[in-house]
């Protein structure tokens, strides 16, 4: 039979895996927590990442963007989680918890060739849940019930070149948006587990996020009026909509032989949700600008082995294939990670994770895309190879 410490490897094995994904996702959102058989259990994790995704071959066709077709596209960055779960009566489990499900950080720069489409873009979240589970004895094992809802603020900018740079004597060209909204989401499950063979098997959805009141600014203050006119050489107050994805995953994990697990997930969110996100001028109906995404939904497959080394020490190993979101405008292309971790417990009370991830993104190519008979796109196309991306994390428990 498998103690109940190794459980937590499985967790550990996927820190890294889960940190590079479709769309903007960056951890999504994970409540494994509120499986633990302790009392009271508070865990934190963070989490770096390295995508080395790289444009080649760019080509503008506008006559405005910058001149190196050659660039770095993706920034590293950090991630983090903490969450407390406890034990409210007997059955009955709430977890708290923070993370960051969504992100971006794209910074090709001012002078790459298609800095008129996109020459920085950044987005950042913060997500508060409360999710609660009610458990009962049903057959060999124990059904448990999971509701809960979660409060998410979302940000960012986008900056690109609007107008040739120093064609008007005191304007370099570049225009910058800025967004920030905040909205709410709900989730709901089920799960079957038997203890006495490790085995758990989950199904959990999480709601969209309507993000109807999306504020910011437009600054065009460093572009020209005469080259703009109406809009150039000033600061423009903005308002959009639109929705963060929901999401619906199977897990599944099982005893398979004395100190083995298997373990696998399938998990669909609905990125084909965000296509193009127009925002318009405060008080009317004139649109100013739009971020232009057109996405497709995305799917995320996961499998792998864990094994119980001695009393303290246990590992896995896991496969993740992650299907790209971008079909043919932008380079979100399929994402395969080969991750590894390791869980020590230091004490009877603390386990200690670490966990790796290696990878590539698939090559391919963006272009003009044609959506709803307007085409966008155009003025820009580029090129780009199979690309690494590196993760490591690390995370403590505390159990009592």
């Amino acid at each position: 039979m498998l103690r109940n410490g190794f459980l937590t490897i499985v967790s550990a094995a996927l820190m890294s895996g889960a940190a590079y994904a479709g769309g903007i996702e960056r951890n999504g959102y994970n409540i494994d927590l509120l499986f633990d058989p302790s009392n009271i259990a508070v865990e934190g994790t963070a989490t770096y990442v390295s995508p080395h995704r790289e444009y080649t071959n760019s080509q503008n066709f506008s006559g405005i963007g910058g001149t190196d077709p050659d660039v770095r596209d993706t920034k590293d960055y950090f991630s983090g989680a903490v969450g407390v779960k406890a034990r409210v009566v007997e059955g009955v489990d709430c977890l708290v918890d923070y993370s960051q499900p969504w992100g971006a950080h794209s910074a090709p720069g001012l002078n790459w060739t298609g800095s008129t489409e996109n020459a920085e873009t950044k987005i950042n979240s913060d997500n508060y849940g409360l999710t609660c589970s009610y458990k009962f004895d049903m057959g060999k094992g124990q059904l448990r019930l999971i509701g809960g809802g979660f409060y998410q603020q979302v940000d960012g900018f986008k900056e690109s070149l609007v107008t040739p740079p120093g064609l008007v004597p005191g304007f370099d060209g570049t225009g910058r948006l800025e967004l920030d909204s905040d909205g709410w989401g709900w989730r709901a499950g089920v799960a079957y587990e038997i203890p006495e063979y490790a085995f758990r098997a989950s199904l959990i959805y999480n709601s969209e996020v309507k993000l109807d009141g999306i504020t910011g600014t437009l600054d065009l203050s460093n572009v020209s009026p005469i080259l703009v006119p109406g809009l150039g050489g000033a600061v423009w107050d903005v308002y959009g909509s639109t929705k963060m994805p929901d999401s619906l995953e199977l897990a599944i994990q099982s005893g398979i032989a004395p100190d083995w697990l298997a373990f696998g997930s399938v998990k669909w969110t609905d990125w084909s949700q965000l296509q193009t996100i127009p925002f318009y001028l405060d008080g009317t109906n004139i649109q100013a600008t739009s971020l232009d995404l057109f996405y497709r939904d995305g799917w995320t497959v996961t499998g792998g082995v864990g094994h119980q080394f001695t009393q303290k020490w246990s590992g896995a190993v896991s496969v993740t294939w992650d299907r790209g979101t971008s079909q043919g405008y932008g380079s979100q292309t399929d994402t395969w990670l080969f991750g590894a971790g390791a869980n020590f417990a230091a004490t009877k009370n603390v386990d200690i994770k670490l966990s790796g991830a290696i990878g590539w993104m698939k090559s391919g190519s963006s272009g003009s895309y044609v959506y709803d008979g307007v085409t966008y796109g155009a003025d820009n196309s580029y090129d780009f190879g199979s690309d690494f991306v590196g993760a490591i994390s690390t995370g403590i428990k505390v159990k009592f």
